[in-house]
C-alpha cells in the first residue's frame, strides 16, 4: 500500500480503536495544562499564525485549558512561470490574502518560479472570500438572486460540472465544444478582475467579478480581447475559443463561483 494511502487508513484505525492521533495527524487539539499556542504548533506541524488564523485567536493567542482548536492541516505549491497570487488563489479557491498569511507573505509580493507555498485548508469563518476583490461597480454589479446569466458560446457541453464533495474526479464547471475562433461572449455584466494566462490548466484565462462574490470565469482561449478591470456587458465579447491550457480541443470552460466557491452553471443558464 502506498504511504499517502497507509497514512489515513491508519489514523482511522487509531480513532476506531479510540486511541488518540499523533500530534502531527490531528485535525483537532484540546489544549492541556501547561500547553501554549506555540508548542501545539510545533508538534502538529502546523505554523502557528494558521492555528491562530482557523481559531479567530488575537494577540497574544493565549489559549485554556480543556479549549478546542481546529488544525489546518495544508497542501503544497510550487509556483510554475508566469503564475501569479490571483491565479493560485482561483485554483484553490481561498482569498490570496489568507495563502500569503500562511506563507509570511506581503500580498502585494511578487512570486517566483520553483518557490514552495503552503495552501491553507481551514480558515477563519469570519474572513471574507474574494482573491483579489475589486468590486464591481453598481451599475454592473447584479445580486446573486436577480444575475441573469446567458451561455458565453453556443455549443454541446462535453463535460458538465461534478461537485468536489461527490467525487475525487470533480470538475468546478462546464466544458462546452465549438469550433476554434468564434467569440466568447460575457455571461452578464462587470468588471474583468483577471485577463491573462494561467500557466497550468486553463491557459488563455478571463474572470469577471459581477458582485455580491458572484464571478464567472472562461477558459482555453486562443486569445483575450479585454483587459484587466475593464467594464463589460452581458453579452459583450471577451475572447475567443481556443484549445490553450489543458483543452481536449477547442472547447471552453466555463465556470461559476459564489464566495469563491464552485457552483454548477447548468442550473443557472437559460435552457436550449
Amino acid at each position: 500500500m502506498k504511504r499517502a494511502l497507509l497514512l489515513p487508513a491508519l489514523a482511522l484505525l487509531l480513532v476506531a480503536a479510540g486511541e488518540p492521533l499523533p500530534p502531527e495527524q490531528e485535525t483537532e487539539h484540546v489544549v492541556v495544562a501547561g500547553e501554549t499556542l506555540g508548542g501545539i504548533a510545533n508538534r502538529t506541524q502546523v505554523p502557528r499564525v494558521l492555528i491562530a488564523e482557523a481559531n479567530g485567536l488575537k494577540p497574544p493567542y493565549a489559549v485554556r485549558v480543556g479549549q478546542k482548536l481546529k488544525i489546518p492541516r495544508t497542501r503544497r505549491h510550487t509556483v510554475a512561470r508566469g503564475e501569479t497570487g490571483f491565479t493560485i488563489a482561483y485554483t484553490y479557491g481561498l482569498p490570496w490574502r489568507d495563502i500569503a498569511v500562511a506563507n509570511g507573505l506581503d500580498a502585494e509580493t511578487a512570486l517566483r518560479a520553483g518557490q514552495k507555498l503552503l495552501i491553507p485548508t481551514v480558515i477563519a469563518p469570519a474572513r471574507p472570500a474574494a482573491p483579489v476583490a475589486p468590486a464591481a461597480t453598481p451599475s454592473t454589479a447584479a445580486s446573486p438572486a436577480s444575475l441573469r446569466l446567458a451561455w458565453p458560446i453556443a455549443g454541446p457541453v462535453r463535460r458538465g460540472y461534478t461537485a468536489r464533495a461527490r467525487s475525487s474526479n470533480f470538475h468546478d464547471g462546464l466544458d462546452i465544444t465549438a469550433a476554434e475562433g468564434p467569440a466568447v461572449r460575457a455571461a452578464a455584466a462587470g468588471k474583468v478582475l483577471f485577463a491573462g494566462r494561467e500557466p497550468r490548466q486553463f491557459g488563455n484565462l478571463v474572470v469577471i467579478d459581477h458582485g455580491d462574490g458572484v464571478q464567472t470565469a472562461y477558459a482555453f482561449l486562443s486569445r483575450i480581447t479585454v483587459t484587466k478591470n475593464e467594464q463589460v456587458n452581458r453579452g459583450e465579447r471577451i475572447g475567443l475559443v481556443g484549445k490553450t491550457g489543458l483543452a481536449k480541443g477547442p472547447e471552453l470552460h466555463f465556470e461559476l463561483r459564489r464566495d469563491n466557491q464552485p457552483v454548477d452553471p447548468a442550473g443557472e443558464l437559460p435552457q436550449r
